[in-house]
């Protein structure tokens, strides 16, 4: 074994070893969820946002401020309402008498993960502030660009569309977030131990942090080197080109889409102890990746056919160029 495959190795088991302990402390808050728990650090892991998408009361704010907690870094919370501003997101320049000249007071976004609570509460216009962070690491107030510390996560939540007082996030936005995941109701014993640890105090108080913000780029340095073979990179090209050719489909979806969908392989893969992707790991993630960027036609909204099912079919469809990812 050469010296580059034994750093590469003990970077791998580095990895897995500290997403272990992050995941752990995910679990202890949230019970019954590993596969959520799971894709949630695949997302973390892969540089990417995330939006967490369920009725009210499942636990998806517990979700995200447990993630949060697990690492050492600096977090806001936003809680968006109808009233909230742009500027209260991004931050405003204000004039200081002493001085006599304009200082520029960072908003919540200037934090490593930003927790966005009920974001479809909020206005387009201020939903749209998150446009450029989410995108460039950057935020431009008044002209001036100030640059965003890595790592840089928003993990957002919002309730469906039908609840009352919510707005449907712009296109533009939702193609920001790499995946939508869904909580959903517990199982009845997952709910019974939720009684008995959340019955007295919240778990979440004796949540310490297991990592750091160094650790983190740390392990989104090793995720970039998961090799992706030729015959990966089609058929992730295939899968996404076929989002965009589908009756079903208005909207299907972006190449932004499809490179995300590289980077959360990336992640899964090295999650499972592997330095190069397999095509199960594209389709593992294709559903929480795709779905939430797709736009079905009228036809299909009155067939009640969901974006996730004409994901599931097209996963059916689409030949798989090579089974190794080697």
């Amino acid at each position: 074994m050469s010296l580059d495959t034994r750093d590469a190795a003990s970077d791998l088991n580095d990895l897995i070893g500290t997403a272990s302990r992050i995941r752990s402390a995910i679990e202890s808050v949230i019970e019954g969820k590993p596969e959520v728990v799971r894709l949630a650090l695949t997302v973390l892991l892969a540089e990417g946002h995330l939006l967490i998408e369920d009725v009210p009361g499942v636990g998806k704010t517990m979700l995200a401020k447990s993630l949060a907690r697990s690492v050492d870094c600096s977090v806001r919370r936003v809680q968006f309402t109808p009233d909230l501003l742009p500027s209260d997101i991004t931050g405003v320049s204000a004039f200081n008498a002493e001085v006599r000249e304009f200082e520029f007071k960072p908003g919540p976004v200037f934090a490593n993960i930003v927790v966005g609570d009920e974001i479809n509460r909020a206005s387009p216009k201020t939903q749209s502030a998150l446009l450029e962070c989410m995108e460039e690491r950057q935020v431009t107030v008044d002209g001036t660009t100030f640059e965003l510390e890595a790592p840089f996560m928003v993990i957002a939540t919002q309730n469906p569309v039908e609840m009352e007082g919510t707005y449907p996030l712009p296109e533009a936005q939702r193609d920001r977030f790499t995946a939508r995941i869904s909580m959903g109701y517990p199982e009845p014993s997952a709910e019974l131990e939720m009684l008995d640890v959340h019955g007295t105090t919240s778990p979440l108080d004796k949540l310490e942090p297991v990592a750091t913000a160094a650790d983190v780029r740390a392990l989104t340095d090793v995720v970039r080197s998961v090799h992706v073979s030729d015959a990966v990179r089609r058929y992730v090209i295939d899968l996404t080109s076929a989002t965009r050719s589908a009756p079903e489909l208005r909207l299907g979806a972006s190449p932004r889409a499809t490179l995300q969908l590289v980077r959360a392989s990336r992640a899964w893969a090295a999650l499972h102890d592997r330095d190069y992707v397999v095509p199960d790991d594209v389709q593992e993630l294709a559903v929480p990746v795709l779905a939430h960027r797709l736009l079905p036609t009228a036809e299909a909204q009155v067939e009640r056919r969901l974006p996730e099912q004409v994901v599931t079919d097209l996963l059916n469809r689409v030949p798989v160029q090579g089974r190794s990812g080697r």
